[in-house]
């Protein structure tokens, strides 16, 4: 019986991709490159900044990387919410799992100091039970730390526990858990990463689908 639930944050909870792809055209733009549409680098964005600067911006070595890096954070952490929102259904399956009494939680490997306000302007710092995050323990995903950690602050064993998520690393940190899984196809996983994963865990086309997993009411 799963008694909580933990989800990924960029692409299983919120579609960051907007505000993520608008700070990497900002970083273009100031080398001269035109915008890159967001859809082109939806599948990078459960890669991070280094991920969608690989992505979207010309081959450099380590030092001008970490200068991007840098830059891309710093412009980022001032536009985290600018056009970020919670997909489709998302807000009324949180609203569920409060009304049946079940605990969830948020594990990322987004840094603290991004996510944390991030997780604030959503109004889910009351409601989260739990926010593990990229820098929060000496490992992040798919180091299984962090789900364990998670499962500890939520009060559940990970055999009680769903960890839902787009990537590979969120499915793979749930499994070396010993979590139940879910991977989402709404999300920023290529259309590859599901065949690879659908052997593995469960494939979720929508936030409601959840539900009957939880045995929890559409309605």
């Amino acid at each position: 019986m799963i008694k909580a639930v933990l989800f990924d944050l960029d692409g299983t909870l919120l579609d960051s991709a907007p505000d993520l792809v608008a700070t990497l055209n900002h970083l273009r733009s100031g080398r001269g490159l035109s915008a890159m549409p967001v859809d082109e680098l939806r599948h990078f964005v459960s890669h991070g900044a280094p991920g969608l600067i690989k992505a979207g911006m010309p081959p450099c070595d380590e030092e001008a990387f970490q200068q991007s890096r840098k830059a891309f954070l710093e412009h980022y952490a001032d536009n985290s919410f600018i056009k970020t929102r919670p997909f489709d259904g998302i807000e009324g399956v949180l609203e569920k799992l409060k009304n049946a009494g079940i605990p969830w939680g948020i594990v990322t490997n987004k840094a603290e100091f991004l996510t944390l306000p991030i997780v604030e302007k959503a109004g889910w710092t009351s409601t989260a039970a739990a926010v593990i995050c990229g820098d929060s323990l000496e490992h992040s995903k798919p180091h299984p730390a962090p789900v364990v950690a998670a499962c500890e602050l939520m009060g559940v064993q990970p055999s009680e526990t769903l960890m839902v998520g787009d990537d590979k690393r969120d499915i793979e940190a749930g499994i070396r858990a010993g979590c139940q899984t879910a991977l989402v196809t709404y999300g920023y996983a290529t259309e590859q990463d599901c065949l690879e994963m659908q052997t593995q865990t469960i494939l979720i086309e929508a936030p409601e689908d959840l539900l009957a997993l939880l045995d929890l009411s559409v309605e």
